[in-house]
């Protein structure tokens, strides 16, 4: 993986980590060494959801479904350029 898509990941999943927080929720930047950055929501129920940018045919999504969900699932993504990503994703995780 390039540098440069390292660093895109990363920009995404901050200003989102900053517009969740804005919104009211607790998150968390997760940046492991040998794997990708996650960012860690907790739900109103008390729940851990973990969110992570992907690059797809559309450019950049925020995905927060399990790999196993997203196969049946395909429609449980936002795209990380829409300005009210933070909104969807906190409508879909505490539905």
């Amino acid at each position: 993986m390039a540098a440069r898509e390292e660093r895109e990941r990363f920009d995404h999943l901050a200003r989102l980590g900053w517009d969740l927080h804005v919104l009211g929720h607790c998150v968390s930047l997760l940046v492991p060494v040998a794997d990708l950055p996650v960012l860690e929501m907790l739900t109103m129920d008390g729940a851990n959801v973990h969110i992570t940018a992907i690059r797809r045919y559309c450019g950049w999504v925020f995905t927060w479904r399990p790999w196993w969900a997203r196969l049946w699932r395909r429609d449980k993504w936002v795209v990380a350029h829409a300005e009210n990503a933070a909104a969807i994703i906190v409508a879909e995780v505490n539905a």
